[in-house]
C-alpha cells in the first residue's frame, strides 16, 4: 500500500491563505475520491519567516477502492489539484512515497 508525504514551505504572512487553499483542495479531492484519507501538518517551529508544511495522502485499508493505496492515477490527480496552491508556496512541493507494512485497522 502506497502513501504520499508532500512537504513544502509557506511564508508566515501567507499561512492563512495557504491553509484555506489546501483545505479547499483536499476537500475537493476527498469528494472525488471518497476512499482518500488526507492530513495537513505543520512543523512546530518556523525559520526565517517560513513554515514547513506536510500533506499526507493514504487510502482506506479495507475494501476494493484504494486497497492498494495511492496509485499513479490518484497521485496525478493530487498533483493536478495542487496547482491551485502555487501562489502561496515559498518552495517547490517535494513528494515522498512510502510503502506501508502494517496498515492501521480498527
Amino acid at each position: 500500500m502506497r502513501e504520499l508525504y508532500i512537504y513544502y514551505r509557506v511564508a508566515d504572512a501567507h499561512a492563512a491563505s495557504a491553509r484555506a487553499a489546501v483545505d479547499a483542495m483536499q476537500t475537493r479531492l476527498k469528494q472525488a475520491h471518497p476512499h482518500l484519507l488526507v492530513r495537513l501538518m505543520r512543523r512546530a517551529e518556523t525559520a526565517d519567516g517560513l513554515q514547513t508544511w506536510m500533506e499526507t495522502y493514504a487510502t482506506v485499508a479495507s475494501g476494493a477502492a484504494g486497497a492498494d493505496g495511492i496509485d499513479a492515477a490518484l497521485q496525478a490527480a493530487i498533483n493536478d489539484a495542487s496547482l491551485d496552491l502555487q501562489p502561496w508556496l515559498a518552495s517547490p512541493r517535494h513528494t515522498e512515497i512510502f510503502e506501508v507494512f502494517n496498515p492501521c485497522v480498527s
